[in-house]
């Protein structure tokens, strides 16, 4: 399989690439809204729907949970007023929050422009999106669309209530807004909504490669992680130069600064830049290779997949950005930890 650009996901589980503000491409009448699927359940194996969004400043949806599915919201552009259980917060860029099942939440957008990183597990969840939007054909987002939102949304959900796994609260009282805190600075120990500052938490470091992760498996009992993983080409080859096959867990890779370059073995390789997206399907033997002074992506997986193995094999690390000579690392404790995560190297 070759890594070619579509504007649109395939129909099945191969790798392929996205330009940047492209993907399934809808949005909800009103919203002045734009969802962008990258990977959903076909790609996946139903495991994960991976999306970017964006939005001028607009009604909320509505106070609502979800029985299985798991939300995230990673703002990268903008401002978001989320509430996420008993919590609330305006999230800027570089921002994070996790909400679990059975959790009720709301995002507002805020503006002027903002723009969101997004994973649901199960990823047939976006059926819903795509239920209740229509194609979008413009550049941005619909800043001109003024239909009622709640007018048009709420027939259509409550016409279909039953088939999705979405349900709305109208009678939810919400919390305050409240300030960042220290707690907000720090992933939970297990399973819980939370709010995690920009450039916060924990940095584990495996030679050259950095990982800083929003959510790990141990947050979502196992079914997803998200990381930003940063390196530079300075550092020549890293753990990573190496192929990989993670039988089970998809890759979602969004690439945010730099150069990455991404090679599947026996097949192609290709160079990916700012805004693109690389989905490398599980069972697909991948290495990466840092072409710029600094790359960085979001990776997005539905599994223990390469920020778990930076974290089995690396060392914490308390340094706020790269350090310029990268330490040492073992191979063989890299080969290790990757058994023991079902990573074949």
């Amino acid at each position: 399989m070759s890594l070619n650009f579509t504007n649109q996901p395939p129909a099945s589980r191969v790798p392929y690439a996205i330009p940047q503000l492209e993907g399934e491409r809808i949005t909800i009448p009103g919203s002045k809204g734009v969802f962008r699927i990258l990977t959903s359940a076909k790609q996946t194996g139903g495991l994960m729907a991976v999306f970017t969004s964006g939005a001028v400043l607009s009604d909320a949806p509505g106070f609502h949970y979800h029985n299985h599915a798991h939300d995230v919201f990673l703002v990268t552009k903008g401002f978001l007023k989320l509430w996420n259980g008993d919590q609330c917060r305006i999230m800027g860029p570089g921002d994070f929050a996790y909400v679990p099942p059975k959790v009720v939440h709301n995002p507002e957008m805020m503006g002027p422009h903002t723009e969101l990183q997004g994973l649901i597990t199960p990823g047939d969840w976006v059926d819903f999106f795509r239920y209740v939007s229509e194609p979008f054909e413009g550049v941005l987002v619909p800043e001109g669309d003024d239909r009622d939102l709640k007018s048009i949304l709420i027939p259509k959900v409550m016409a279909a209530k039953e088939k999705f796994d979405v349900v709305f609260q109208p009678h939810y009282v919400p919390p305050e807004v409240t300030e960042w805190s220290k707690e907000d600075e720090k992933l939970p120990e297990g399973p819980a909504g939370y709010f995690l500052r920009a450039n916060t938490g924990p940095k584990w470091l495996l030679g050259g490669v950095m990982s800083r992760p929003f959510v790990t498996t141990t947050q979502s009992t196992g079914v997803c992680a998200i990381s930003s993983i940063e390196s530079s080409k300075d550092y020549g080859e890293t753990a990573f130069s190496r192929y990989m096959t993670f039988p089970t867990v998809d890759h979602c890779f969004c690439i945010m600064e730099g150069a990455l370059r991404v090679s599947l073995q026996g097949e192609s390789d290709a160079v990916f830049r700012e805004g693109e997206t690389v989905v490398v399907p599980a069972g697909q033997a991948f290495s990466l290779g840092f072409e710029s002074k600094f790359v960085k992506f979001h990776s997005f997986t539905d599994g223990n997949g390469i920020e778990s193995l930076i974290h089995a094999a690396g060392q914490p690390f308390q340094g706020a950005v790269l350090p310029d000579v990268a330490p040492e690392y073992n191979q063989a404790d890299v080969e290790s930890a990757a058994a023991g995560l079902n990573i074949a190297i």
